[in-house]
């Protein structure tokens, strides 16, 4: 989903160095954060997980730059019910429908995927599609709940009423960035894990080159009448247009725009969750509009093991996986690898090192703290990093990428 520089790195010439934070020390306090804003203890343990699995990974986007941002701002406008019980609409054994109604989508996510995960080892397969949910971060963080079972999962969601991006050839937004996940086990190996918008990139890294000045690669954004465009800010004054997935129409953009139907209809359409496409957009200028309420996504979750003997699906995805991280490469300094790798990897790194925070995401994370009466987690020494062996992440259980805490 996105590329950054290797703990243990220097920063980018010109960027301060980041704050190190032991990772559970932060687990903890974003769930102290969010008990704060009447959020159930437990719920908030697991949307804390979530939500600082996107700085441990490197996929800082969806990590704690959101928490002011989006989350705490979701309950202040009563957007979010902290404390919503779910109502199960239909269920039909391998199938099920939950209205979230309004919970917080951190957690609601990570349990649509258990419960997907129960169903699947019973049938074989678990579909649980869900409708009214807030926003839910990192799709990716939610499907590896799947690999700890053996299990793979697709999880897709739309952006509710949200309209970010133009169907080719039109001038209103329409479209929500409509991401998707995919994760597998992978034998031995990380577990692959797909995590990916339908749009060339997620508005948060476009809003990440914002915050620290940076310009944007021509192919992110562009104007209206289709020249493209670096400077990030241009998303959010609303003379920035956001781009497909493949780039533009006769070089790919409707595989991006397809993918983001797929992701409204299975992920919305299906529960019955707010949709993007409407003729309400049609007078607009083209840029976006709408707000990302009553977000719908579908969880289906597959355990090979109900379907093959045992260890027989283990094996084929471990020869699968070994052959690419074998693979014969172009150049010894980069070799093979898969979605899911790195961001294992990165992990693994972070959690010997620490989670690094830009200075002045720990100094906003200080004044929340300041605020609620929080104590902040403190900066890591170097002699207080914690004695773990970087690249050896466990593969299950609450430390490893993705496990359940």
């Amino acid at each position: 989903m996105t590329t950054t520089t290797p703990a243990g790195a220097a920063a980018p010439a010109g960027e301060p160095a980041p704050v190190r934070v032991d990772r559970t020390a932060l687990v903890d306090f974003t769930a102290a954060v969010l008990e704060a804003h009447s959020v159930p203890g437990k719920r908030a343990a697991t949307a804390a997980h979530a939500l600082v699995h996107g700085d441990l990974t490197g996929i800082v986007s969806h990590g704690l730059t959101n928490l002011t941002r989006l989350y705490l701002k979701l309950f202040a406008d009563g957007r979010c019910d902290p404390d919503a019980e779910p109502e199960v609409l239909a269920d039909r054994g391998a199938a099920v429908l939950i209205d979230a109604r309004r919970a917080l989508g951190l957690w609601a996510a990570s349990e649509a995927v258990d419960l997907a995960v129960e169903r699947a080892a019973r049938f074989g397969v678990g579909l649980v599609t869900v409708r009214d949910s807030t926003h839910l971060g990192c799709a990716g963080v939610h499907a590896l709940r799947a690999t700890d079972h053996g299990m793979m999962c697709l999880l897709v969601s739309n952006c509710g009423q949200q309209r970010i991006i133009r169907p080719p050839g039109a001038r209103p937004a329409m479209l929500g960035t409509n991401p998707l996940a995919f994760a597998s086990p992978a034998g031995p190996h990380h577990p692959f894990v797909l995590d990916m918008s339908t749009t060339v990139v997620p508005t948060g890294r476009v809003r990440v080159a914002a915050r620290a000045g940076r310009p944007i690669p021509e192919g992110w954004l562009e104007t209206a009448d289709g020249s493209p465009l670096t400077d990030p800010h241009a998303l959010d004054r609303g003379d920035g247009y956001l781009k497909w997935l493949g780039g533009d129409p006769d070089t790919g953009a409707f595989k991006g725009y397809g993918l983001g139907l797929l992701v409204e209809v299975l992920g919305a359409a299906l529960p019955g969750a707010g949709l993007g496409p409407d003729p309400a957009a049609w007078p607009g200028t083209g840029s976006p509009s709408g707000v990302d309420d009553n977000i719908g996504f579908t969880a289906l979750v597959v355990a090979p093991a109900e379907l093959r003997p045992d260890d027989a699906f283990a094996e084929a995805a471990g020869g699968l996986f070994g052959a690419l991280l074998d693979a014969p490469a172009l150049r010894a300094d980069r070799p093979v690898r898969y979605p899911g790798w790195h961001e294992a990897e990165r992990a693994a790194r972070h959690t010997a090192t620490g989670v690094p925070l830009s200075p002045s995401l720990y100094q906003e994370l200080t004044e929340v703290a300041g605020t609620l009466g929080l104590t902040p987690p403190a900066p890591l020494a170097p002699a207080d990093l914690p004695g773990r062996t970087p690249g050896a992440a466990p593969t299950t259980g609450p430390d490893a990428p993705g496990g359940r805490r």
